[in-house]
């Protein structure tokens, strides 16, 4: 298994360009990616490989992924913003 991205590469890959996604990712990575997982983590990377449009629609109800890991991590992300 590849190693994990550390913070700061993290950090940079939630820059997106959406202000959106933004708001949504850089937070999650700072108080909540270290109670994941090590198998949500690598969902997690996964997830920012994503294109910002799909993650925009997942992100806001517009859509769902059709890979449930995927979708698990967007419905922690959105569930941990709510609270």
């Amino acid at each position: 298994m590849k190693e994990l991205m550390g913070k700061p590469r993290l950090r940079w890959a939630c820059r997106r360009g959406m202000l959106e996604l933004d708001v949504l990712l850089a937070p999650f990575v700072e108080e909540g990616y270290d109670a994941l997982t090590d198998a949500q983590k690598y969902t997690f990377e996964a997830l920012l490989a994503c294109d910002d449009p799909d993650l925009f629609a997942w992100f806001m109800g517009h859509g769902k992924s059709t890979d449930p890991e995927l979708q698990a991590m967007v419905n922690i992300i959105v569930n941990r913003v709510r609270v």
